[in-house]
């Protein structure tokens, strides 16, 4: 009687990986700095969103400007597409927040 809680909740992970992954798709590598500078800065700053919000933004910013300097001076006169430097800078972080989640519960 009821709902199976365990395979209701690696449904909806399932479900909620693929929609962010579509919406990266979509979006492309850039947005994924949307996903992760926030809970990057989280970590940092506490949970306070008077913080994290101006917070985000700036750092954000300066990992997109940091990156794409990196990018055109990386591989001269050709230039790497940002979009790999992003999932480089991006892929660790990403999977340091995954990993802290799923050792906390």
């Amino acid at each position: 009687m009821g709902v199976d809680v365990d395979r209701a909740k690696w449904t909806i992970v399932g479900l909620t990986a693929a929609a962010v992954g579509a919406a990266v798709a979509v979006a492309g590598v850039i947005g994924f700095v949307g996903i992760v500078v926030p809970h990057f800065v989280r970590l940092i700053a506490g949970p306070d969103h008077r913080i994290v919000l101006p917070a985000s933004a700036i750092v954000g910013a300066c990992v997109l400007v940091i990156a794409d300097v990196f990018a055109r001076i990386a591989v001269q006169p050709a230039e790497l597409p940002i979009g790999i430097v992003m999932a480089i800078i991006g892929a660790p972080v990403f999977m340091h927040l995954v990993l802290r989640q799923s050792r906390s519960g």
